[in-house]
């Protein structure tokens, strides 16, 4: 088994939005804020490569939108999707699986590309496309919170060009690789967990833990649209994250790639910062 991960872009947020409830002085000293209380967040994907197929989770924002709605994501730096692909030795059509956590905008948006006459296409031509049914069920039908974050022209092209598999539930993706289901954040939101041959395992955080503070179980955003599932959710998952010494793979945290866990009296929290490279040697 081959992991690797890579960032397609940054993006900028309000800082309220990602911690809820949690006072601005407290989370302001981890994550600073601009003048627009605007704070940084990465895109990382995963590609795994085993089994003689080769696995990318989750694929970013896109290009589909209009001006308009890039003014408000405010993008910046990162890999790209192809680009990032193309500097771990993978072009779109090697891809054979893509495994979406979720329909948010921010890590499903990649899947589908515009051609050149305005139509759209598989940016991965030979893969299917996984997304939990209880997911795809909630996204299709949005309810007035998320309306927002699951755009039509991410989603219903997937099923129309025929890469579409559905996850009933929870179990073993294949070997080597889990999937978990959390409903806090978005029904039906999934969680890879990679078992490493190492004897490391390594989870895609996605919105469970958006960035190492998340670990807390009362430190959730805003957009979570069943806040107290998702304490309970987070509660007894770190539990068990920390007696079995699980990584942790973060998605948006900017400044930390992956974490170790540690007891403190105050709970499992975030312990050594390391790059995916040291954790998997």
């Amino acid at each position: 088994m081959k992991v690797q991960g890579f960032n397609i872009a940054n993006f900028k947020i309000d800082g309220g939005a990602m911690f809820g409830v949690v006072p601005k002085m407290m989370w302001h000293k981890r994550y600073p804020a601009d003048e627009n209380n605007l704070i940084p967040l990465s895109l990382r994907s995963l590609v795994i490569e085993t089994e003689g197929r080769v696995i990318l989770i989750d694929d970013g924002i896109g290009d589909k939108q209009d001006e308009k709605f890039f003014s408000h994501v405010h993008l910046f730096g990162g890999d790209g999707l192809v680009e990032g692909l193309d500097k771990l030795g993978y072009t779109p059509s090697d891809i054979t699986d893509v495994i979406l956590t979720h329909l948010h905008y921010d890590h499903c948006g990649g899947t589908i590309k515009l051609n050149a006459m305005g139509e759209p296409e598989l940016t991965f031509p030979n893969a299917k496309v996984h997304i939990s049914r209880e997911q795809w069920e909630w996204a299709i039908n949005p309810n007035m919170r998320e309306a927002d974050s699951f755009l039509k022209e991410n989603l219903l092209p997937i099923k129309e060009l025929g890469a579409l598999n559905l996850i009933e539930g929870e179990g073993w993706f294949m070997p080597g690789i889990e999937l978990r289901f959390f409903g806090g954040h978005t029904k039906g939101q999934m969680v890879p967990i990679i078992h490493h041959p190492s004897g490391k395992t390594l989870v895609f955080a996605a919105d469970l833990f958006p960035f190492s503070t998340h670990i807390h179980p009362v430190w959730n955003m805003s957009y979570d649209v069943e806040p107290l599932n998702t304490m309970i959710e987070k509660e007894a998952f770190v539990k068990e994250a920390f007696e079995k010494g699980y990584v942790i793979y973060f998605q948006h945290d900017y400044y930390n790639e992956c974490a170790t866990l540690i007891s403190t009296p105050k709970g499992v929290r975030a312990g050594e910062f390391r790059s995916l490279e040291e954790v998997l040697g």
